[in-house]
């Protein structure tokens, strides 16, 4: 295995920190998985056989595909018992709790 160093900004580096635990994986993980996407393993066959250019339709299925295999790899599931009742989407207190408390003034000390 080789190894590359990149360089990044702080915040880059903070953000890409946090991702990666929150998919429970390291930073260098993540940075291998895009490279390994970005370049095909076998460049031979895809010079012998030229890939047409993905329509529309078959990248937003391939974009959607990827979203629900990211959601299955967290356990985050789409249950119709985590939706809020229609009343309840109107209701901003309960969506937002934070809505519920009094707005400060100067004067609050």
């Amino acid at each position: 295995m080789r190894n590359i160093t990149v360089a990044v900004d702080e915040e880059t580096h903070r953000s890409a920190r946090i991702r990666a635990a929150e998919l429970d994986t390291s930073v260098s993980a993540l940075v291998r998985e895009f490279l390994r996407r970005l370049a095909p393993p076998d460049r031979r066959r895809e010079r012998l056989e030229p890939q047409t250019p993905e329509s529309v339709l078959e990248r937003r299925r391939r974009l959607f595909n990827e979203v629900f295999a990211d959601f299955d790899a967290r356990g985050v599931g789409l249950r119709m018992a985590d939706n809020l009742p229609r009343a309840a989407l109107h209701d901003r207190s309960a969506v937002r709790p934070e809505a519920n408390r009094p707005a400060r003034s100067d004067t609050d000390g």
